[in-house]
């Protein structure tokens, strides 16, 4: 599948790559704070903040992986948009984003500190550290399945090339330059994936004449085109899961607990701005779908035989784009790469700033301490996600997992759950104690890694698994969800109840509460 490109198309990337890399510096070269690097001085606009939102969760990770399980499963992938999506986004403007806004918190486990106690915000941080840290690594690895699939460059060259690009920027710019380089890249992505769709349609004929090609496949795919999957159905994406794992808890605990994607509401210039931010990203997703699943299925029906789902972007631009179009939408998955990564990277550095250093080592620690500790743990997470990129080639190539999308989700399935029930216990219920909260958290998590484990642990010895579907990730976390909930209930009024302090920002309490 190599394909060279052109000279042209090697200046359009080299333009692009430049100037993100430019744009990045020259924001970040006048920082003096670490609220100007972890939040940029909260001085962020709503229509910035919205398409930053987008641009970082249709990443390469998306790019690639929703077009390959679009390719192999159908078009059901696109309700983890539709349905996962846009109702936690609008639900998190107007409910949550308000509150962690007014407390004036860095990061959503300090919230819960605030909320609960020390133990849950540790607890809490960690395990959204070791997901954004490990999730660093398989976006690198995505975008070196892209580029070695167009080009046939190194993978490994591939994976240091980007964690240059972005380390330079992010640890430049912090959370400002993320933001305002995603602006371009979000631009650049739509772009780069409508081109895809409208070209690939119109060669097909239209979604008519895809569909009749995707039909005349056979049995394998005569439920393609289908948004709701039965439940007895040999697909990750069955409606149960869907509606109960998805729509009721991964999407919900993302869009409201993923630190990655609250810190840029954290950094806006007003309460309204930041709910402004998620309902206009919230507009942008409705998009998404269309631009990343439905080209899944051009190249299906363009190329039946792949012997690798994830492999069916690359074919669409290997293919069908000419030359100065293909190095444009190099440049498109590029910028889709990273403003995936620089998002991971810099959430990730304020987690181990403010949440470990800055709260177990050095209370004391001033802005600009704390200014340059960021940038030091920017440096180190990079390192390490380029580590785990090649810990996911391997499971890749070796079938541990059925695709990019499905490893990214599984490992996020593993506390997600738990985390959206305490903060939903927080919301909802003064009850609610430290004590509950932990131990339902702890509990939760405990129980999808135990259902993973199970599930495959019969499948290793020939049984029947636990779960008839492939990467069943989306019942893990409901498990989970169900567990926390119960335990910290339980727990909790079986504990002394928390000071009315605690609570006061029910009532509307500000920074202070």
């Amino acid at each position: 599948m190599e394909t060279q490109l052109a000279t042209l198309d090697y200046l359009i990337l080299a333009v692009y790559l430049i100037g993100t890399v430019a744009l990045g510096l020259a924001i970040g070269w006048k920082f003096k704070t670490g609220e100007d690097f972890f939040l940029a001085g909260r001085t962020l606009p709503w229509w910035a903040i919205g398409m930053s939102l987008v641009a970082s969760d249709i990443g390469g990770t998306d790019i690639i992986g929703v077009g390959g399980a679009a390719y192999k499963f159908g078009l059901a992938v696109a309700n983890f948009e539709w349905i996962g999506c846009v109702p936690a986004m609008i639900v998190a403007a107007f409910v949550f984003v308000p509150v962690f806004w007014r407390t004036g918190v860095y990061t959503i486990p300090e919230f819960m500190e605030r909320r609960f106690n020390a133990g849950m915000r540790a607890a809490l941080a960690f395990c959204w550290l070791i997901f954004m840290a490990c999730n660093l690594g398989i976006m690198l690895f995505a975008s070196a399945k892209m580029l070695h699939g167009l080009l046939d460059w190194s993978p490994a060259w591939c994976v240091w090339l980007t964690a240059a690009l972005v380390g330079v920027y992010t640890f430049a710019g912090g959370l400002k330059a993320v933001v305002y380089t995603d602006v371009v890249q979000c631009a650049v992505m739509i772009g780069g994936c409508l081109m895809i769709l409208v070209l690939g349609l119109a060669d097909l004929g239209g979604w008519g004449g895809m569909m009749e090609k995707i039909h005349a496949l056979g049995e394998r795919t005569a439920h393609h085109g289908d948004l709701l999957v039965p439940a007895d159905r040999d697909s990750p994406f069955v409606w149960p899961g869907i509606l109960f794992g998805l729509a009721l808890v991964l999407s919900p605990a993302y869009w409201i607990g993923n630190q990655a994607i609250v810190q840029r509401s954290l950094g806006a210039k007003s309460q309204f701005q930041a709910q402004a931010a998620y309902v206009w990203g919230a507009l942008l997703k409705v998009l998404i779908p269309i631009l990343v699943a439905i080209p899944g299925l051009i190249a299906l029906a363009k190329f039946p035989d792949l012997a690798d789902a994830d492999g069916a972007f690359p074919a669409l631009v290997s293919k069908l784009l000419p030359t100065g179009l293909r190095g444009l939408f190099l440049a498109a998955f590029v910028a889709a790469l990273m403003s995936s990564v620089d998002s991971y990277l810099n959430a990730a550095a304020t987690l181990v700033t403010n949440d470990f250093y800055r709260r177990w080592f050095r209370p004391g620690a001033d802005d600009r301490r704390l200014l340059v500790v960021g940038r030091n743990v920017t440096v180190i997470l990079m390192a390490w996600a380029i580590g785990f990129a090649f810990v996911v080639k391997w499971m890749d190539e070796s079938g541990k997992a059925s695709g990019i999308y499905a490893i990214f989700q599984t490992l996020m399935a593993f506390f997600s759950g738990p985390a959206l029930a305490t903060i939903l216990c927080g919301f909802l219920w003064r009850r609610a104690t430290g004590a509950g909260a932990l131990a339902g958290f702890l509990c939760g998590v405990a129980v999808s890694v135990g259902l993973f484990v199970l599930d495959r642990w019969h499948g290793a010895f020939g049984m029947e698994p636990l779960f008839r579907i492939p990467e069943p990730f989306l019942y893990f976390s409901l498990w989970a969800f169900v567990s926390a909930l119960v335990v910290t209930g339980i727990v909790s009024l079986l504990t002394k109840p928390e000071p009315p302090e605690k609570t006061a920002f029910l009532d509307g309490g500000g920074a202070d509460a």
